[in-house]
């Protein structure tokens, strides 16, 4: 291994750009020589491979395959690197945006049920080595201060949707997309029913097991929340981490009227981004695929008023998102080994980019994080047609 200065780097591409964020690090090329960056103890290493590596398309889809096929190894700190986010193109291929608008038309359950079986496919076990350890939750929780361990911030989030609601033992909630049952362990041990909806075989299955082993009030159906159409109507509503895989807010808040009683409230939270379906195409591909879609937070409370909802609070919580994944990407860290073993190195590698771009994208404000409480009001509101918005948009325009 030879040691060389940052001129020995090719004039152009991936490895040029990384020496030029100036964040400490080692940058190896196909030949074995060491370029050291920066000032100070390295953090990374990047290992380019082959020579076609060092040609790596300057796009995040060319630059993640690379990484997921082996070409460009890195070790250390890969959180470090994704300051270079912001000079790699962003090209989503005709081939996706069609693919999208097919998805979205045609959105329905056995669509919605793969899309979300192709990420939450490897089983329980593997989701649980980086999830908290108290309430399993695949969504942010929130930090009183940075030193809260992840397993606090979780108990923070429940103490937070609790007292939002104001649940009282005997009160029926609805928890939409149940995840691994945190809500049902914690709202059931405090006497309150929880039904939970998933179309996660596996989830759907941890969560009874939940309820039969602990005796709480609860039942479980594999069901989409779009069509589920309860005997009774519910006292409130917990959405954790689930609007960003229902996209048509429009019939999203007309469904969440009809499952309401009068004054019950919806206690909604995601992340979310300024405009929507600004997805980028490496995450379509190999994260979150179909319809997946951050939420903007505009558009929600605006078909939630037009539905005949009343806001009753809106709250920033980027900031907690980003220490909720920095935490998950450490954990998919130390469990590298056990990870691959079980399954596979390009798992390991999919959701590492998930978790540490996750995590910038957060730090960065590329993406936010909210929560929202409303509550169901008697008027049904103004519920608008396509042509009356269309109308009160060109009307606005004068």
């Amino acid at each position: 291994m030879r040691v060389a200065a940052a001129h020995n780097l090719p004039r152009t591409g991936f490895a040029p750009l990384i020496a030029s964020l100036q964040t400490p690090g080692e940058i190896q090329l196909p030949n074995g020589t060491v370029v050291a960056v920066g000032v100070g103890e390295p953090v990374y290493r990047v290992i380019f491979r082959t020579e076609k590596a060092l040609r790596t398309p300057m796009t995040e889809m060319g630059i993640g395959c690379a990484y997921l096929a082996g070409d460009i190894e890195v070790e250390g700190d890969l959180g470090a690197l994704f300051n270079a986010r912001q000079s790699v193109q962003e090209k989503v291929p005709l081939r996706q945006k069609v693919q999208f608008i097919y998805d979205f038309v045609r959105t329905s359950t056995k669509m919605n049920a793969k899309a979300i079986g192709d990420h939450y496919s490897f089983g329980d076990a593997f989701y649980l080595t980086f999830l908290d350890k108290r309430f399993r939750f695949y969504t942010h929780g929130l930090f009183k201060g940075p030193d809260d361990t992840l397993e606090d911030a979780s108990e923070h989030k429940m103490e937070t949707v609790f007292a939002a609601l104001d649940l009282k033992p005997g009160m029926r909630i609805l928890d939409i997309g149940g995840g691994w049952g945190g809500v049902t362990q914690y709202c059931g041990a405090r006497g309150v029913h929880v039904t939970t909806l998933t179309i996660a075989p596996d989830g759907a299955r941890y969560v009874q097991r939940i309820i039969e082993e602990n005796n709480l009030p609860g039942r479980v159906f594999l069901q989409d929340f779009l069509e589920h159409k309860p005997e009774e109507r519910y006292d409130h509503v917990v959405i954790l981490g689930v609007i960003e895989h229902i996209p048509n807010y429009r019939r999203f808040a007309r469904t969440m009227w009809d499952v309401l009683k009068p004054g019950g409230r919806v206690y909604l939270d995601g992340s979310a981004a300024v405009q929507k379906f600004a997805v980028s195409a490496f995450t379509r591909d190999y994260i979150w695929p179909g319809t997946h879609t951050f939420m903007t937070l505009q558009d929600v409370l605006a078909e939630f008023l037009y539905h005949g909802f009343s806001v009753l609070d809106v709250a920033n919580e980027t900031w907690d998102y980003e220490l909720t994944m920095l935490e998950w990407a450490k954990r998919l860290d130390s469990a590298k080994d056990e990870l691959i073993a079980g399954w596979g190195e390009r798992t390991y590698r999919v959701f590492r980019l998930f978790l540490w771009g996750g995590t910038h994208a957060f730090k960065t404000n590329s993406l936010q994080a909210y929560h929202v409480v409303v509550e169901r009001t008697s008027s049904p509101g103004p519920r608008p047609s396509v042509y009356r918005r269309c109308r009160q948009f060109l009307g606005n325009l004068r």
